[in-house]
């Protein structure tokens, strides 16, 4: 098998990363779960009597209905954070900004599925 990296990028270091694979699959695997999630969370909604505050609260309040809802956001937010991270990767040149995008990307992520988990508890909760 030959090696089809150049001698400038051997001496300089530029191989692979050895983690866009993983990054790959997990794209891949929030995807395929976010298909069933995303059509129970439609059909449930879409299911409701009526619209009101109420029916949503008292429909929330259900365990099954709490858990498949902290689901879809964290696997959504996951999934959005991986999907940008890769879109700032391809086309922002700028290392420092790059860095600066994907961080401000993740924590965004992680401060939106926090609330919508703290929200979706609170609900169900009653507090």
């Amino acid at each position: 098998m030959s090696n089809l990296r150049t001698p400038l990028s051997k001496v300089k270091g530029h191989g692979s990363a050895k983690e866009g694979t993983g990054h790959f699959w997990y794209q891949r695997l929030t995807a395929l779960a976010l298909a069933p999630l995303c059509l129970w969370f439609c059909f449930s909604i879409a299911s409701l009597p009526q619209m009101s505050y109420d029916t949503f609260t008292t429909w929330l309040s259900s365990p099954f209905s709490a858990i498949m809802l902290i689901l879809v956001l964290a696997t959504a937010f996951f999934h959005a954070s991986l999907g940008l991270q890769v879109i700032i990767e391809d086309y922002v040149s700028s290392t420092p900004l790059r860095t600066a995008g994907i961080i401000a990307v993740k924590l965004l992520c992680v401060a939106l599925a926090v609330t919508g988990i703290f929200s979706v508890l609170k609900i169900a909760f009653g507090s």
